[in-house]
């Protein structure tokens, strides 16, 4: 703004400066593209080709009539959709969880800020996986929370050394982990989660468990932290396995001393998650059988990539046993993944993330490649990338 010569300048908060989610600026640039007319193939984002369950879309149809479905719900959710989910842990798990320490969130995502909130103060340290979901780290960083990355390599199986904290005298006050993982697809054994269950008991760190991707799982249902603990937050989400990610619908489970804090805290960031589409996702629990239907062909659509795209492109990996992402190292071809993938993009229209959406330091040398979609979609990609990769 000028006004007789002076430029005004307005305030902007240093705590919004933070890194941009790169596999959402990738999925913009290739829906431009799309839309301008080319021929895209989406591999940047970890979004279900599939739609979501029918009796889903009839639940929230058949709720449209009633005026109830069109106000707010109470902050913590709609209680029939809360008894639901935790009848979902006895279903799947065998767990008892108690409905009312379940909390309905818009998306996972303010999920996690709920978490954040609810448990840590500005400087206080959370312990994180690298690689890891972007999202944990940025909101974290907004929040005035301080990451403690643990660097995970693929010898590893991408799974951190946490005895190497208490030999570091590096306690965190918090540690998230997700199982199955983004975006490595890496599943924790029982006996691992068990163990790390038992280490932030005994080391009064609060765990944040990520089970967002729970019910992809490619040889036996990941087990949850509530088996094995009462003090950790639980986050989950309908984006993934119920084929719903534009619903914007997650949960959060809650242990004891965080129920109240975590209320009041719905009731002013966000009033309720949206009521009509609570209503539907009602009915995703009777679904079980339509929704395990797609999951080989996740495992095909993997297993594709696997044989399809050349060992030097793939480098050095772990399995992916879970979710829908192959994070491959391409340090034969480039350390500047952003730019990698940028001219893959720009060259065949093969959309894929750069690694350094997940890891700050070694992703730039790792794309991730989400195998969500249709098989067809895959043996496009493989022809595409290996023709691409003949000629750089």
């Amino acid at each position: 703004m000028d006004l007789m010569g002076w430029t005004m300048v307005f305030k902007i908060s240093q705590s919004s400066e933070i890194p941009a989610f790169l596999a959402m600026q990738v999925m913009d640039q290739a829906n431009q593209m799309q839309a301008a007319g080319g021929d895209l193939v989406h591999l940047e984002v970890g979004q279900p080709s599939s739609p979501p369950p029918a009796a889903v879309c009839r639940a929230l149809e058949a709720s449209l009539g009633h005026i109830e479905s069109h106000g707010y719900s109470v902050a913590m959710g709609n209680p029939a959709l809360r008894q639901r989910i935790a009848g979902h842990y006895q279903d799947w798990y065998q767990i008892s969880a108690d409905w009312q320490k379940i909390a309905i969130t818009p998306g996972s995502s303010l999920g996690f800020v709920i978490a954040f909130l609810s448990a840590f103060d500005k400087g206080d340290r959370i312990a994180i996986a690298s690689p890891g979901y972007p999202a944990y780290l940025n909101s974290m960083l907004a929040l005035g929370i301080t990451p403690q990355l643990l660097p995970a390599r693929a010898k590893q199986k991408w799974k951190p050394d946490l005895e190497a904290l208490v030999a570091n005298g590096e306690i965190p006050d918090g540690l998230l982990l997700a199982s199955p993982a983004n975006p490595t697809g890496v599943v924790m054994r029982d006996v691992e989660l068990e163990a790390v269950c038992r280490w932030c008991d005994q080391h009064g760190v609060r765990l944040i468990m990520d089970e967002i991707y729970h019910g992809l799982s490619f040889d036996k249902r990941a087990q949850s932290a509530l088996a094995f603990t009462d003090n950790a937050i639980i986050v989950n989400s309908f984006s993934k396995y119920f084929c719903m990610t534009g619903w914007r619908l997650g949960w959060v489970v809650l242990p004891d001393d965080l129920v109240q804090t975590a209320e009041r805290l719905a009731q002013n960031l966000y009033i309720s998650a949206p009521t009509i589409n609570q209503m539907g996702a009602i009915a995703a629990f009777d679904c079980y059988d339509e929704l395990d239907s797609h999951i080989p062909r996740y495992q095909e659509n993997r297993d594709l990539l696997y044989r399809g795209l050349p060992k030097i492109f793939l480098g050095d990996h772990a399995p992916s046993d879970g979710a829908f992402y192959l994070y491959a190292d391409v340090s034969a071809f480039t350390d500047d993944s952003v730019a990698f993938a940028g001219r893959l993009l720009a060259e065949t229209g093969v959309a894929i993330t750069p690694g350094v959406d997940f890891d700050p330091y070694h992703g730039k040398t790792h794309v991730r490649l989400s195998y969500a979609g249709s098989t067809k979609e895959m043996k496009k990609a493989i022809q595409r990338i290996n023709a691409w990769l003949a000629k750089t």
